[in-house]
């Protein structure tokens, strides 16, 4: 089954309120988030993901990405 690319799209995003999570995508597909506390990046539920698509969510560009905790 083929799916829409914003669906898979892995990537580090900033929500309108400004919270910052990391979508990733292991390699059987499945997904996980992560949350930005400073310093820590922190498991989030799953059905964060979906903050990615929301039209005032923004997706970082690899420069902000790097600036950021690992």
């Amino acid at each position: 089954m083929t799916y829409p690319d914003w669906v898979t799209k892995a990537g580090v995003y900033k929500t309108e309120q400004g919270t910052i999570i990391r979508v990733s995508e292991d390699g059987e597909g499945r997904l996980s988030v992560e949350l930005l506390k400073r310093p820590d990046w922190v498991a989030a539920p799953i059905g964060m993901a979906g903050l990615r698509v929301a039209p005032t969510t923004t997706r970082l560009t690899a420069r902000q990405v790097q600036s950021l905790p690992q």
